[in-house]
C-alpha cells in the first residue's frame, strides 16, 4: 500500500510513518518545503495537481496548528483554518483523482474529541451530537471540509483523538516537570473526565482504520476507560513515585491559560470508542497505569 501523510513529522505522523514502514507498506510525507525522496509539496489552501496523488492507495491527513497558545481571536482564527483548509485542500484533490484513476480510495483525517465539548459524565460515542463553543464549532467544520472526497466516493474516516499519552509531546510532556517535583496535584475539581490514549493505540487506530473497509465516518480513538482528572493525577504521581499534593484550583488555571486552559483542563468529556469496539480493534494499553508506565518508561 501507499500512503501519503501530511502532518508526517508531527508527533502521531512520526509514529504513523514509522510502524507502516515496518509493516512494509510505502509511506510518502506531504511537505511545504521543496520535496525530497518520498516527499510531495503542497501548500494548505492551495490546489495540488490531482495527478500527484493517483499513484496513491490512501492519504492521511494530521496537519493543523497546534491548539496550545492564547485564544485570541486570531489565534483561533489560526487554529479553525489550519484545519479546515488544508483538510478541503486534500480532500478536494482526493475526489478529483480519484474520479481520474480510481485512487486514492481512502481518506483518513484527523479530528479530535473536543467535537463533544463539555458534556461533564455524559457518556459519548460517535453517534453523539456535537457540543458547542469554539472546539465543537472547530472539530464541525474541519470533518465537513472532506466532503468532497465523501461526495466521489472515497471512504472518509474522521479519526476523533483523545488525550495523547507520550513520553515527548501530547498532554503528558507539560505535566512531567512539576509532578518529577513533586508539585503536582488535582487541577479544578478533580471530577472532570479525561478520555485518554497511549500513542501507540493511536497510531494502531490508524493502521486498523486503513486496512478495515468497513469503517466510515467518525471514530473515536480513545481508550474505552476514561480517567477523571483526579484519577489521572494519582496514577501519574504513583508512576513517577512523587506526590501529588498541589492541588491547581479552577480559578488559578482560569488566570494563568485563560479560555485555553479552561477548555483542555477543566472541561469534561467522557467519551468511548464505540466503534472501534465493534470492528474489533484491540487496544494494547486500555487501562491508565499501563499505558502511563508505558509510555513513561
Amino acid at each position: 500500500m501507499r500512503i501519503l501523510i501530511s502532518g508526517a513529522s508531527g508527533l502521531i505522523g512520526n509514529a504513523l510513518r514509522t510502524r507502516l514502514t515496518q509493516q512494509g507498506e510505502e509511506t510518502f510525507a506531504l511537505v511545504r518545503r521543496a520535496p525530497g525522496q518520498h516527499e510531495v509539496q503542497w501548500t494548505p489552501g492551495s490546489l495540488l495537481d490531482p495527478q500527484q496523488l493517483a499513484s496513491f492507495d490512501a492519504v492521511v491527513h494530521l496537519a493543523g496548528k497546534n491548539i496550545a497558545g492564547r485564544w485570541t481571536k486570531r489565534f483561533k482564527e489560526e487554529v479553525r483554518r489550519s484545519r479546515v483548509e488544508g483538510t478541503r485542500t486534500l480532500a478536494t484533490v482526493a475526489a478529483e483523482s480519484f474520479r481520474r484513476t480510481g485512487k486514492p480510495r481512502v481518506f483518513i483525517a484527523a479530528s479530535a474529541i473536543g467535537f463533544y465539548g463539555n458534556r461533564g459524565d455524559e457518556p459519548l460515542t460517535e453517534a453523539s451530537p456535537p457540543g458547542q463553543g469554539f472546539l465543537p464549532e472547530v472539530c464541525i467544520q474541519w470533518e465537513a471540509a472532506a466532503q468532497p472526497a465523501r461526495e466521489a466516493g472515497l471512504r472518509v474516516v474522521h479519526m476523533r483523538i483523545g488525550v495523547v499519552l507520550a513520553k515527548n509531546g501530547g498532554a503528558l510532556m507539560p505535566l512531567l516537570l512539576p509532578f518529577r517535583l513533586g508539585l503536582g496535584g488535582r487541577i479544578g475539581n478533580g471530577r472532570q473526565y479525561w478520555s485518554w490514549i497511549a500513542l501507540d493505540d493511536v497510531v494502531g487506530a490508524f493502521v486498523f482504520a486503513l486496512r478495515n473497509e468497513s469503517l466510515t465516518g467518525p471514530m473515536n480513538a480513545v481508550s474505552p476507560n476514561p480517567a477523571r482528572i483526579s484519577d489521572f493525577v494519582r496514577t501519574l504521581g504513583d508512576v513517577l513515585h512523587r506526590p501529588t499534593i498541589f492541588p491547581l484550583p479552577a480559578f488559578a488555571v482560569r488566570m494563568l491559560l485563560g479560555e485555553m486552559g479552561e477548555t483542555l483542563l477543566l472541561d469534561s468529556t467522557r467519551v468511548l470508542p464505540r466503534k472501534l469496539q465493534a470492528a474489533g480493534y484491540p487496544l494494547a494499553y486500555p487501562e491508565l497505569e499501563p499505558a502511563m508506565r508505558a509510555v513513561l518508561g
